[in-house]
């Protein structure tokens, strides 16, 4: 598999983000994970090459966020005579303070982004608990309720979207066809510009015997 080939089975044009490309990762693994499809082999040899085309790009394209810290790292080390010197050593030289008091730097509270970051990894993981133990209604209205506080969220809205199919195809093997097709249509309204999540319900519609 070359780099290409990583990038096109991500869904993705050649050269993207680091962030792009893990942000398509965790959307796609979560669509095609073999504890959510596991009589399907298709999704489980899926699944394989898209963890394996992950880990290739990993090795190409470097996260922002390590190459920002390498940056302000050098820029320390090239400004101060002393490299093995800490920043808040430094910072104490340039303020004239009693030698005999400790100056203590107190951490930044976290803001409301930060906060509604963790609120929404955190429940994520329990969106992945609820699916995976087939509590499909409380998975439901966990993600339209994450939803519902970050609606701008392109990351929530593929986590809804992906959430109604898994449940209409759960009502499909339940013989539930017409919740089923109310669950599917609402997938691709959530997602409209998810090509392979289109797809994916119209190959569930099929399955239903009726047209999309």
């Amino acid at each position: 598999m070359d780099i290409g080939d990583c990038y096109r089975l991500l869904g993705l044009r050649s050269g993207a983000s680091f962030a792009e490309i893990k942000a398509s990762y965790r959307r796609l693994v979560q669509q095609y994970h073999p504890d959510l499809n596991p009589d399907d082999e298709k999704c489980k040899e899926k699944f394989i090459a898209l963890t394996e085309a992950y880990k290739l790009l990993q090795t190409v394209v470097p996260p922002e966020e390590i190459a920002v810290k390498s940056h302000s790292s050098s820029s320390l080390s090239s400004s101060s005579p002393s490299s093995t010197s800490s920043v808040f050593e430094d910072s104490s030289t340039q303020v004239a303070s009693p030698p005999s008091v400790s100056t203590t730097v107190m951490p930044h509270p976290p803001t409301s982004e930060d906060i509604e970051e963790r609120l929404k990894w955190k429940t994520y993981e329990q969106l992945q608990r609820f699916l995976q133990e087939k509590r499909f209604p409380q998975a439901i209205a966990l993600v339209e309720a994450l939803a519902a506080r970050l609606p701008g969220d392109i990351e929530v809205k593929q986590w809804q979207a992906i959430s109604y199919q898994i449940w209409g195809r759960a009502l499909i093997a339940q013989k539930q066809l017409p919740k089923a097709r109310i669950y599917l249509k609402k997938a691709i309204k959530t997602d409209p510009h998810n090509k392979a999540l289109f797809n994916e319900v119209q190959r569930d519609f099929e399955r239903l015997g009726i047209k999309f």
